[in-house]
């Protein structure tokens, strides 16, 4: 995020177009993501909204944004789930494709290897958190980022309520992406939403 952004938190970041998304997937392909990534594992490039809402700081005190849509529906969720005694708590919002790449270069200046760093995060361009759709999200008591966030109250409730909110899990045991199991992500889905909002 810029500089700007941090003091200047009621003033949306810019996001970035698609020349910039694939600069950074160029610059990721050079790094040795394999030219196939988002075939061989069923991701699409994610475009960046053209705007960005303000959903209030996260757990380490940094602005958060989701587009619009997705904000509103985040704020009615989590009034929801504190009417049941239970605090979502934002660890990651939206993120740009620059700033993802940045997250595969400090992983690969630490050695790791590419197939590792590709479970545990997206290749850049290809990362909900781009959409603004995307949460990462935590509970007081439990570990950020951790499996240990699925036996909290907070997870059970969203694996019974979120889809209410047109949110969904995006990464389950054994996905079809490769990706790690993540209990904590969570992105949300104008189907679902509409779905939510047809009278039963």
């Amino acid at each position: 995020m810029r500089d700007d952004a941090r003091m200047h938190p009621s003033h949306p970041p810019r996001t970035l177009g698609i020349a910039a998304r694939r600069r950074a997937m160029a610059a990721a392909a050079a790094l040795g993501v394999p030219a196939d990534y988002g075939r061989a594992r069923g991701l699409r490039p994610q475009r960046e909204p053209s705007r960005l809402q303000s959903i209030g700081l996260d757990t380490q005190q940094r602005p958060a944004w989701l587009r619009p849509r997705a904000a509103a529906a985040f704020a009615r969720m989590r009034v929801a789930a504190t009417r049941t005694g239970i605090e979502l708590q934002v660890v990651s919002a939206w993120r740009s494709s620059e700033y993802q790449l940045g997250i595969l270069r400090r992983k690969c200046e630490r050695g790791l290897a590419m197939d590792a760093i590709l479970e545990v995060s997206a290749a850049p361009g290809y990362s909900e958190h781009h959409s603004g759709r995307a949460l990462d999200l935590g509970t007081p008591g439990f570990p950020a980022l951790e499996e240990a966030f699925e036996q909290s109250p907070a997870f059970v409730w969203l694996q019974t309520n979120a889809r209410r909110f047109g949110f969904a899990l995006s990464y389950p045991r054994n996905n079809r992406h490769g990706i790690a199991y993540e209990p904590w992500h969570w992105c949300w889905h104008a189907r679902l939403a509409r779905h939510a909002m047809k009278p039963r």
